[in-house]
């Protein structure tokens, strides 16, 4: 991951045109797939995206709104997002007090 990329609380993931899927963790992985992968280029989601992801990646647009849009760039060109899980903490339970034991 580079230096400067703004990562997504939730990654998404992709079905690509081929049936293959990839998931995408931040907004540099976007921009890069966007820039130099995609099937299309004439879309005005497609230029939203990249325009939103490299705000984001300048600090200039919150993360969440890139990601939205990398989302409804993909839906435009026909790759559907694949629900993909949260990244959870463990959650950890508070130690039981020690039960005291009659004699």
């Amino acid at each position: 991951m580079p230096l400067n990329d703004v990562p997504w609380t939730r990654p998404v993931r992709i079905r690509l045109q081929c049936g293959l899927e990839r998931t995408f963790t931040g907004a540099y992985d976007a921009l890069d797939f966007l820039e130099n992968e995609w099937p299309l280029r004439h879309g005005e989601r497609h230029e939203r995206a990249v325009r939103t992801c490299r705000g984001a990646l300048n600090g200039a647009i919150p993360s969440i709104v890139a990601r939205e849009a990398f989302v409804a760039a993909c839906l435009e060109a026909g790759m559907p997002s694949v629900l993909a899980p949260w990244k959870r903490k463990p959650t950890t339970h508070p130690a039981r007090p020690a039960r005291l034991v009659a004699s």
